[in-house]
């Protein structure tokens, strides 16, 4: 598989498919309506997911969306967060992965930044 087709986005509702790698739920929130147990999940790793006060800052608002990334970025780049983006790297690096949120935007959400440090 080509390195940039390593990570994949896709919505956590979406059934899998049969070439997208481990799933791995990067939002800080259980998505609604799913059980622990949903094969569309995956691994949850909430710690690389945006604090609750950047996600209401936010408030998927396009205008804000370059600001939201760099601040993203910043989060990121220490404690848990840091200790959360390692692992991810870590499952990339062993093959495709496919990052999954309850977010309905993803050219709009946080899987983009994320996406863009994984490749």
């Amino acid at each position: 598989m080509a390195e940039k087709n390593r990570v994949r986005l896709a919505r956590v509702y979406t059934e899998p498919e049969p070439d997208e790698g481990q799933r791995v739920l990067v939002d800080r929130l259980w998505p609604r309506g799913l059980k622990k147990t949903d094969p569309r999940v995956g691994h949850w790793l909430r710690a690389v997911a945006p604090s609750t006060e950047l996600r209401h800052w936010y408030d998927h608002k396009p205008e804000r969306y370059g600001e939201f990334a760099a601040r993203y970025i910043q989060e990121l780049q220490s404690g848990e967060e840091a200790a959360g983006l390692d692992e991810l790297r870590a499952l990339v690096s062993d093959g495709p992965v496919t990052l999954v949120t309850a977010t309905r935007e993803l050219d709009l959400s946080h899987l983009t930044v994320l996406a863009k440090l994984l490749t």
